[in-house]
């Protein structure tokens, strides 16, 4: 399934592993796809749990469309990735109306 497939749902359930208790953490949150990634956007940039959890632990789980997916996500960085940050948050705020957040790209293991 391509990630087309997805641009018109509205959220994607993400789990992370706690970076302290090493449990899972999942949790409910806006995303946007754009050439076989997604992209997620973190309102509290670094002060977010799941955000240190991925700094941590790249390796994520996420939910969505009746699919569940192993993915590695990775926090962008506004200059070394600056066209993907931009592209995150266009694509977020065309979406929902808001896009200011830190972006995270996940890429799925699999073809979606």
């Amino acid at each position: 399934m391509q990630t087309s497939s997805y641009r018109d749902l509205q959220v994607l359930y993400l789990t992370t592993t706690g970076r302290i208790t090493g449990l899972p953490r999942e949790i409910e949150i806006w995303f946007v796809a754009s050439d076989d990634k997604l992209y997620i956007l973190a309102e509290h940039f670094h002060k977010a749990h799941w955000v240190r959890n991925i700094e941590r632990n790249p390796r994520v789980r996420v939910r969505i469309g009746g699919r569940e997916l192993e993915a590695t996500a990775r926090i962008l960085d506004p200059e070394q990735d600056h066209d993907a940050w931009q592209r995150a948050q266009r694509l977020a705020g065309e979406k929902y109306g808001w896009g200011d957040g830190l972006p995270v790209e996940i890429t799925p293991d699999e073809v979606m």
